[in-house]
């Protein structure tokens, strides 16, 4: 069994058997696998409560015994992802690394995002006990294959990496950080370029302690995380390479809790990667990784495997996980930790946001208005040629074509599209041709038009546009359906859920920073509300009332203060706690709040991955998002949606989607990530 570093709390969730006899397994392993068929569940049950340690014990015995190689007939027993599993706990952690990488380059193709977890996660003594393994088993050098099987910067990391000689020293060099923090800014953000070997010197040999410095200062130098400079500058294999490292530096628990996710997560399980994880992080901090799954993903590890697989491979790998952390409903001192961090992260970063639609070069307003009218005249619609103009133009430029289309032909440019085109297509490219006001107002009144409401619409536009935004949707809806925009949330919405939309509508939120004093105390009445505080000081309607009037009208700078404030008080964090108290729309409002004010582009990566999982995909919410983010921040989204989906939003569009709706869509994509 993996021993934890002196001092340390083990966080593994296989320990030693106690009362361990090698020979009394031996023969019950045997037992279970003589005669016709096997006894599956008894072997799943034995192999998955011993330490490895002990398992090397039992394979040694049942060799003696029987004279039979265990593995070889446990192999033959069993089949499919079972016996992967239950094979790959049966190697010491080494050889079972050694096993994976030999899969991951041999035939044809290389498994990339295999040698990055692995190379990205291990220890040096861990790398040098890999290294020893893959010669032992396979008598070819590790090192040597690697370079045969990749190639560039991502080669050269990955033999940095293969050395196992990151420094270990705890004690860091404050001038040897700030040198770090400027050579990675000259390397990246200040050079025509990418200087590749600077990145890999100090990210492939700094030790853990050193580099977390690292980052937090080139976080306060250059108001940008590590993680958005690699992605700006690096490219392919080298830049997931890079930010798996920085990952792993930042919290190897972490990094797996998400790689779990990524696993089992939509249509499909990625299950040799959850057999890898499951296996080798089984003694040493499978405990640290269902802490940090529930945080990040609202649901216990131990949950989605249940749901998520089957059989006996299903109750090996829950034997593997622990534990149901589900089951107590309680938030972990550890995970509140991760939280404030993040809350942390949120506050001090300051991300350029970029849209993916910009003004047109040699923009021609006549020259763009007679290719419409020639794309539609006659028999017949040239969809590709509306797509190519409307989608590359900002949405000042469209309202300088239809100002053109009018005066020359006479005509209304946005009844001849809608008259032209239909469906999908035609709500997008309408929408297109909108000014941003007049869409967001047309949104909220459909979403409260007909029998039932859209409440999710109302949230997703009213708990995220800025006060100017708010401002100008509200004169849209005036001017377009001659009745204010209060008055229709009043008549369509009720109770505490209608105040909330109201008072996001008036568009009051305070835009200056933080006030640490004010903060505490509006943590405090969170606290309250939420009913997590010692004490109450009022009453529950006059709380719910200021709770409301924090969430709706204070700056994001300030919020995120409290929400820090709020995690320092009650050792919860704030999303959790509404996500566990509340119900219905009032808490699907005040979660959207909280997470807009947290990183507003994950927001709504998040909103688009959820429009496309599953069967069907909701049209309405990606046309809406697309449109209303293309010119603001639909960059970062993209961004966003491939570091926590673990895929673009573009194939994630070409997936889901079809002909022109989806040609349209990609362009205003803007780019592969």
């Amino acid at each position: 069994m993996a021993k934890p570093a002196q001092g340390a709390k083990y966080r593994g969730s296989i320990r030693d058997f106690p009362d361990f006899d090698p020979n009394q397994d031996a023969e019950a392993l045997y037992t279970a696998m003589k005669g016709f068929g096997s006894d599956k569940e008894a072997i799943l049950e034995l192999i998955t409560s011993r330490s490895n340690r002990q398992r090397q014990e039992i394979c040694q015995s049942y060799k003696s015994l029987y004279g039979k190689d265990l593995i070889a007939d446990l192999k033959y027993e069993l089949t499919g992802k079972f016996e992967r599993l239950i094979v790959g706990l049966m190697r010491p952690l080494a050889y079972c690394d050694a096993k994976e990488i030999k899969d991951a380059i041999s035939g044809i193709g290389t498994d990339e995002k295999c040698l990055i977890e692995i190379l990205a996660s291990r220890t040096n003594e861990q790398m040098h006990q890999l290294v020893a393994a893959y010669k032992d088993a396979y008598e070819r050098d590790l090192e040597a294959d690697i370079i045969g099987d990749t190639s560039g910067h991502f080669q050269k990391m990955l033999v940095v990496l293969l050395q196992g000689t990151r420094e270990e020293d705890d004690v860091v060099s404050e001038d040897l950080v700030q040198q770090d923090v400027q050579e990675l800014y000259e390397a990246g953000e200040l050079k025509w370029g990418t200087d590749e070997a600077q990145f890999i010197y100090i990210l492939g040999n700094r030790s853990k302690q050193h580099l977390r410095l690292v980052f937090d200062e080139y976080l306060k130098t250059t108001g940008k995380p590590i993680e958005a400079s690699i992605r700006g500058e690096l490219s392919g294999d080298f830049e997931k390479l890079m930010l798996a490292v920085v990952k792993c530096i930042r919290s190897t628990s972490e990094y797996f809790a998400e790689r779990l996710f990524k696993a089992m997560k939509g249509l499909g399980t990625r299950d040799n990667t959850l057999i890898r994880i499951m296996v080798s992080r089984s003694e040493l901090d499978m405990l640290d990784i269902r802490e940090i799954f529930r945080t990040k993903y609202a649901k216990s590890l131990y949950s989605m495997i249940k749901n998520d697989t089957s059989g006996e491979y299903k109750k090996a790998l829950l034997k593997l996980c622990g534990g149901d952390d589900d089951a107590a409903g309680q938030f972990f001192p550890e995970a509140a930790q991760v939280a404030y961090q993040m809350w942390e992260l949120s506050a001090v970063a300051r991300v350029e946001l970029k849209g993916t639609v910009c003004p047109a070069n040699d923009f021609n307003p006549d020259a763009d208005a007679k290719a419409l009218r020639k794309a539609m005249k006659g028999l017949g619609t040239d969809e590709d040629a509306i797509i190519d103009i409307i989608t590359h133009r900002s949405n000042a430029q469209r309202q300088q074509i239809r100002q053109t289309f009018k005066s020359h032909f006479g005509r209304d440019l946005m009844a001849d599209l809608k008259s032209e085109l239909s469906g999908d297509l035609q709500r997008l490219i309408l929408g297109l041709m909108m000014p941003p006001a007049h869409y967001d107002a047309k949104q909220l009144k459909k979403a409260m038009e007909g029998a039932g409401t859209d409440e999710k619409a109302l949230i997703e536009i009213l708990a995220t546009r800025t006060n100017a935004e708010i401002q100008a949707i509200n004169e849209a809806y005036k001017e377009d359906y001659h009745k204010s925009l209060e008055d229709a949330l009043s008549s369509d919405t009720s109770g505490h859920f209608k105040r909330i939309l109201i008072s996001l509508a008036t568009g009051n939120r305070e835009e200056g920073g933080e006030d640490q004093d004010k903060a505490r105390e509006d943590a405090k009445v969170a606290a309250e509300i939420l009913e997590i505080a010692d004490t109450s000081s009022g009453d529950k309607t006059s709380l719910e009332t200021r709770f409301m009037t924090i969430l709706c009208t204070r700056s994001y700078p300030h919020l995120r203060r409290v929400f820090q404030e709020f995690i320092k008080m009650t050792n919860y964090d704030v999303e959790h706690t509404i996500k566990k108290e509340m119900s219905g729309d009032v808490k699907d409002a005040f979660v959207a709040i909280v997470q807009s004010v947290k990183n507003k582009p994950l927001f709504f990566a998040d909103k688009l991955y959820k429009s496309m999982k599953g069967a069907g995909t909701d049209e309405k919410t990606l046309t809406r998002i697309m449109v209303s983010r293309s010119e603001i921040d639909l960059f970062n989204i993209r961004r966003e949606f491939i570091e926590k989906y673990d895929k673009s939003l573009h194939q994630a569009i070409e997936g889901d989607t079809s002909g022109d709706f989806m040609k349209a869509l990609l362009a205003i994509c803007g780019g592969e990530d």
